[in-house]
């Protein structure tokens, strides 16, 4: 895939706008609402601009790469199905007994042999400009800023490449890189990355530690540097194993780090051990700003770069996103792996609306008491999966897991206090729910088992529950009750929060008789009739050892947390687009949405 902007001409509807924009927010606000379209497609900006630096690029930007599902199993030339067969194939390989079955592993083992990157001994056409240390320049290159309260402008599709101390070790990951001045980056590695390890490696040492980032080539090798490989594996395995051919690499100029020879631009440089530096705030995949927070420092030695390069970036915030396309890959493929931990698995799905880390459903074949509860365990202790927060477990007869209206109705059907599991675990470095970082809440639900008996003892409509919870708060603007005719109907309410919501709920017990799961959200920035972006925030805004109460109904916290609720640390804010840039972009005819799409997605914000 030596020229991605012609194959996405043949193979993914290429959208190519000329009119000069400007990387910061209008490129990214383009890409960001086009990504959220059903007919979405790639976009390729011919003349970025930045206004404030008086710059005109002359490196183009290519965004949305991963528009849908199609485009995403042409990368793979594939269905993502198919990879995960071969993994599950090569994982149940067995000694063969004799001389025929010897003979039949043979094709198998020649396809491995293309699995290993090959380290070339010439240079690589990403090698062909070679820009040094003295004439670096950052603004060189289209770095976009995405978000108004953005730090700054950030790499957001740079693969960044790193060795262990002893280069025994090599990793490809996936990390936001902002742009400080003309020749430092941030290197926002979380502490439970390989890179990260490495780097820990290298401060002991006291010494300085190698990175190359590299931008562009074969989309294949982005999704490589998303993928959840275990520790010590080099992601670019998965590309020669779902290629078929062996990733070629070439060293980069300035150290002994190798990256893909077909790339658009390589970045050098080298990580202090002892210099760290504030990196963000950042309107991240979660669709809420990550904090700042001190990261390393990337001092660039040399940029290298093809002839005509092409800028790859990516648009992160609240969902859909072209993660959603990425992470059912990511899904699909890694099913084979969490078979052996768990091998009466069937399927798992993880929504883009419960921004993947958030929420997982998972199907499996019950086989004993307590089979779903070990499972949970097992998926909190397994590499990324370990970053879940909430695990749904059902059981092999349920519906389709994609099936939202079905497979909710099971689950509800099933769910009772004594089948949900909450204890504590890690959480992602991005989450900011819970009392402190890194460590918070986790809950499971068993719904393997059969339907429950109970319901609602006096069941009333959204007008009369209304009335009746105002009159224990009159905060409460409004209400909405979904799935009344499942055993546990939900209950959703919008309050102007003045006090703490799990710290007054003994207020609520009187309703004890009309209600089997209340919800609460704030009246800010929320809708009541958009179930999408209702799970969104609420999987997103909750630790389940706080947030949650079982008896004598389900009551989940939804809120916004602050010093009202004995939260110390600081909220952060959800990832709002400019108005006045969404209505510049629509007067210029660069988009064509509505209100109805707006709120839809919630672009703006509404407070």
């Amino acid at each position: 895939m030596n020229n991605i902007v012609n194959w996405l001409r043949e193979n993914g509807n290429l959208k190519i706008i000329d009119e000069p924009l400007d990387v910061e927010l209008e490129i990214p606000h383009i890409a960001y609402i086009e990504v959220k379209k059903e007919d979405s497609s790639p976009l390729l900006f011919t003349k970025p601009i930045n206004r404030r630096k008086n710059i005109e690029y002359d490196i183009p930007v290519l965004m949305n790469i991963f528009a849908n599902r199609e485009i995403t199993e042409k990368i793979f030339a594939k269905h993502p199905d198919r990879v995960a067969e071969g993994i599950e194939k090569l994982l149940k390989l067995k000694p063969p007994k004799g001389f025929i079955e010897k003979l039949k592993m043979i094709p198998e083992l020649l396809r491995l042999k293309n699995v290993f990157p090959k380290r070339l001994k010439s240079s690589g056409e990403c090698q062909e400009i070679i820009i040094c240390k003295n004439n670096v320049d950052l603004d060189k290159l289209p770095i976009l800023k995405t978000w108004e309260k953005d730090g700054g402008a950030f790499i957001t599709m740079g693969q960044v490449y790193t060795q262990s101390l002893n280069g025994n070790m090599q990793n490809l990951g996936m990390y936001r890189l902002q742009q400080y001045d003309k020749n430092h980056l941030g290197m926002h590695w979380q502490i439970h990355k390989d890179a990260s390890h490495f780097f820990d490696q290298y401060q002991k040492a006291g010494v300085k530690m190698p990175v190359t980032v590299a931008i562009g080539g074969d989309p294949l090798y982005i999704w490589c540097g998303q993928a959840p490989m275990p520790h010590g594996m080099f992601e670019l395995l998965l590309y020669g194993f779902i290629k078929g051919n062996s990733a070629k690499l070439v060293k980069s100029i300035t150290n002994d780090i190798y990256i893909p020879k077909d790339v658009d631009i390589v970045i050098e440089g080298f990580v202090s051990p002892n210099k760290m530096k504030i990196e963000g705030p950042f309107g991240d995949h979660t669709g809420y700003y990550t904090l700042k927070e001190p990261y390393p420092v990337m001092e660039i030695e040399t940029i290298t770069m093809k002839k005509n390069p092409i800028f790859q970036a990516t648009v992160v915030g609240k969902p859909p996103l072209e993660d959603k396309y990425m992470g059912w890959a990511t899904e699909r493929i890694f099913l084979p792996m969490l078979k052996p931990m768990t091998p009466d698995l069937i399927d798992y799905y993880m929504p883009e609306n419960g921004v993947f880390h958030n929420l997982i459903l998972a199907k499996m074949k019950t086989l004993y008491k307590g089979h779903a509860q070990q499972f949970m365990h097992a998926f909190w202790g397994v590499g990324q999966m370990s970053f879940v927060k909430h695990a749904i477990f059902v059981n092999e007869n349920a519906p389709d897991l994609k099936d939202s209206i079905k497979i909710t109705e099971y689950i509800l059907n099933r769910l009772t206090a004594k089948n949900i599991l909450i204890t504590q675990g890690i959480i992602d470095a991005l989450d900011h729910t819970a009392n402190e970082s890194l460590v918070g809440g986790k809950l499971g639900i068993d719904a393997t088992g059969d339907e429950i008996d109970e319901d609602i003892k006096e069941p009333l409509n959204d007008i009369q529950l209304l009335n009746k919870i105002r009159n224990i708060n009159s905060n409460i603007v409004e209400l909405k009750q979904y799935f009344i005719n499942t055993k546990n109907p939900i209950t959703i309410v919008k309050v102007d929060k003045k006090e703490s919501v799990i710290k007054n709920i003994n207020k609520f017990y009187i309703l004890k008789d009309n209600i089997k799961i209340l919800i609460f959200i704030d009246k800010q920035n929320n809708d009541i009739n958009n179930p999408y972006m209702l799970l969104w925030r609420v999987v997103n805004n909750i630790d389940a050892l706080r947030d949650v109460i079982l008896k004598p109904f389900i009551t989940i916290d939804g809120t916004n947390k602050s010093k009202i609720d004995g939260f110390n640390r600081e909220w952060p804010n959800d990832t709002h687009c400019n108005k006045k840039v969404l209505n510049d972009l629509q007067k210029r005819g660069l988009i064509d949405i509505d209100d109805k799409f707006i709120r839809k997605f919630g672009l703006l914000d509404f407070t």
